[in-house]
């Protein structure tokens, strides 16, 4: 009765569309934009076709579902070998019918997205669908426990819920997985390296050429790696101090401790490190 119900509706809305524009045909005066219409017709009658016939074949798959949900009830109640067996056929093809409709919902949906047809009440239906088989998916679970505890072990059955499972599983490693590659990237992202140094000590290092600052092979395993979002003071432990790369103005200060050391305080990290992710520091 739903899926009459259903198909009624869809063809309703559907034919009414096309009505309205068949009863603009006789204002046209031209053969071409008759023909036009007439191939426009056409193919909005093949789409609704098509559709109608993909509906038809959920409704009966859900309809076979249910027919083969109910001798699995009375198999449930019944002993021996025959009861196992007509238990593991029945949830066996319920499982095959439960993915068969998964693709062809995921088939109706693609032509509704392809088509001309732009329907609410279809995308209601659909809905209504994908809602359905998630009930169905459910009533297995449960099918699983009621049968556990009777001590019946159906293989078929553990299959078709572990399928369901791996799927869950995949999405949370996918998702795990994109989570990760994002801090990893958030993280290099928000690093920076900072030296300082005696101009000797520089030199030997090859930081500090002349009056060239990182311009040639330098030492990189000579700076102390920090994350810009936490790391925001930086003691200088010297009582002279200049800085030697490029940071724009008024994202920090130079500010002695009462020993008169210089310490270096970033007060808008993006913007101190956005022109070098490298800081040298000359201290004396």
């Amino acid at each position: 009765m739903k899926r009459l119900i259903l198909i009624a509706t869809l063809g309703v809305l559907i034919l009414t569309g096309c009505k309205d524009e068949k009863k603009t045909a006789p204002n046209l005066v031209t053969i071409e934009k008759t023909d036009s219409l007439n191939n426009l017709l056409s193919q909005k009658d093949s789409e609704i076709n098509e559709m109608l016939g993909t509906l038809n074949e959920i409704q009966d798959g859900f309809q076979q579902i249910n027919d083969a949900e109910g001798r699995v009830e009375l198999a449930k109640s019944g002993e021996g070998v025959s009861q196992k067996q007509q238990l593991r056929e029945n949830i066996s093809f319920i499982a095959k019918k439960m993915k068969q409709n998964k693709a062809l919902i995921a088939k109706l949906k693609q032509q509704m997205q392809d088509g001309s047809i732009k329907s609410e009440a279809l995308k209601k239906t659909i809905n209504s669908l994908v809602k359905q088989l998630a009930e169905k998916d459910q009533q297995l679970q449960q099918l699983r426990v009621e049968l556990d505890a009777k001590d019946i072990h159906i293989s078929e059955l553990d299959e078709t819920i572990n399928n369901l499972n791996t799927n869950v599983s995949n999405l949370t490693a996918e998702s795990a997985a994109k989570s990760q590659a994002i801090s990893a990237q958030d993280k290099q992202l928000n690093t920076a390296w900072f030296v300082f140094g005696t101009k000797k000590e520089l030199k030997e290092q090859h930081i500090l050429e002349g009056r060239r600052v990182l311009q040639s092979s330098f030492n990189k395993d000579y700076f102390t790696k920090i994350d810009i979002r936490v790391d925001k003071v930086i003691k200088l432990y010297s009582r002279s101090a200049t800085i030697l790369t490029s940071h724009p103005a008024g994202s920090y200060t130079l500010e002695r401790d009462a020993n008169k050391q210089y310490v270096l305080k970033i007060t808008n990290p993006q913007i101190f490190w956005s022109t070098s992710k490298y800081l040298v520091v000359l201290v004396k």
